[in-house]
C-alpha cells in the first residue's frame, strides 16, 4: 500500500476505533465521500492495521444456529458475534459472513438475485473474486429513488459482477408507483420483463428486511403517500423487496403490493437458497415475521439478534 494512502487508512482507523467519531464526521475531516470511509476502514482490516478481539468464550453460537434452524426450520443459520449491539458493527459483521457464505456455496451457472440497501453494501464490499463460469447477477426490485438518498444500487451490482466475473442485470425502476397501470404499462416492456424473468430464475436470493421506520431507507425515498404510510404504520412490521408484511408473515395491504415492482414474495420460498441478513434491534421483529412467512430458509445474523427473536 503506498504510504500517503497508508496514513489515510490509519488516520480513519484511529478516528472511528479510538475516538469514536461517526463516518460522516471522518469523511468531513478527511475531505472524501462516506463509502470512501467506508472502504477505508474494511482496509485497515484486510491489511491488519485493525485486529478486532472478542473475548465471548460463554457464547455458544453453534447452539443458537441450531435452535434457529430448528424453530424456523431452515436449511441454514449463520450466527457471527459482534462486540456491541450498535448498527454499523452489524451489519460490517453480518456483512462479511455473508460474503464467505456465498462463496463456499456459488457454483457455475447459478443466477443470483441481489437487493439494495446498506446491508447489501456490506455484504458486497466482503466479496472475494471466485472463478467460476456464466453466473448471472439480477437485481430482484426497483431502485431508482425520488430523493437524494442513496440506494447503493449501482455499487452493488457492480461488486458482485466484479467478484462473479459477470454483467449484472439492472431493473432501472422505482420500486413502488402511484398506479398499477403505469407498473403494467412497464412490465410490457420486453428488456424490463426479461429482467423480472431472470429474477424468478434466480436459485441464489440474497436480501434483507427493512422495520416500519421514518428512518429506514425505503421511506427516504418518496414512494410513499400519506394514506400509505397510515397504513403501513397501524399494519405492517416490516419488509423484503419492498413488500411489506405483518407481524404473521402475511401481505399487508395487496394494493400496495401490486403497485409494487420487483420479485413477489411467494417467489422468495421457490428458491434453492433465499437468504436473509439482517440484524440489529430495531429489526427483530421483521426478521421473526419474515422467517415465520418463510420467505428465507438461510438466516445470517448476530448472537443479540439471534437470541431476540428465539426469544419470540
Amino acid at each position: 500500500m503506498e504510504a500517503d494512502k497508508k496514513s489515510k487508512v490509519i488516520e480513519a482507523a484511529k478516528l472511528y476505533y479510538l475516538l469514536d467519531y461517526t463516518q460522516n464526521e471522518i469523511a468531513k475531516k478527511l475531505g472524501v465521500s462516506r463509502p470512501t470511509v467506508s472502504r477505508m476502514l474494511q482496509t485497515a482490516k484486510r491489511e491488519g492495521i485493525v485486529q478486532i478481539k472478542i473475548d465471548d468464550m460463554e457464547e455458544n453460537l453453534e447452539n443458537l444456529e441450531v435452535k434457529l434452524e430448528e424453530k424456523y426450520k431452515l436449511k441454514k443459520a449463520v450466527v457471527t458475534p459482534v462486540p456491541q449491539y450498535e448498527d454499523h458493527t452489524i451489519k460490517t459483521s453480518i456483512g462479511l459472513k455473508a460474503a464467505e457464505y456465498l462463496d463456499t456455496i456459488v457454483k457455475d451457472d447459478d443466477i443470483i438475485g441481489v437487493t439494495w440497501g446498506t446491508t447489501l453494501y456490506h455484504v458486497a464490499v466482503e466479496l472475494k473474486k471466485k472463478a467460476v463460469n456464466n453466473v448471472k447477477i439480477v437485481q430482484l426490485k426497483g431502485g431508482i429513488s425520488h430523493s437524494e438518498t442513496h440506494t447503493y444500487v449501482s455499487e452493488i451490482l457492480y461488486l458482485f459482477g466484479k467478484a462473479f466475473h459477470t454483467t449484472p442485470l439492472h431493473l432501472p425502476l422505482p420500486a413502488i408507483v402511484d398506479q398499477v397501470v403505469v407498473k403494467q404499462a412497464m412490465m410490457a416492456d420486453r428488456h424490463i420483463k426479461g429482467i423480472i424473468e431472470t429474477g424468478k430464475e434466480a436459485n441464489i436470493a440474497l436480501f434483507t428486511c427493512g422495520p416500519v421506520k421514518p428512518e429506514s431507507l425505503l421511506f427516504k425515498l418518496g414512494y410513499f403517500t400519506e394514506e400509505d404510510l397510515e397504513m403501513l404504520y397501524s399494519k405492517a412490521v416490516g419488509d423484503i423487496c419492498s413488500r411489506f408484511f405483518d407481524s404473521k408473515g402475511n401481505i399487508c395491504n395487496n394494493s400496495l403490493n401490486e403497485r409494487t415492482l420487483g420479485i413477489d414474495l411467494e417467489e422468495l420460498k421457490e428458491k434453492e437458497y433465499s437468504i436473509l441478513v439482517a440484524g440489529g434491534t430495531q429489526k427483530v421483529d421483521s426478521i421473526h415475521a419474515a422467517l415465520k412467512g418463510q420467505f428465507a430458509n438461510v438466516l445470517i445474523t448476530d448472537q443479540y439478534t439471534a437470541r431476540f427473536i428465539l426469544d419470540k
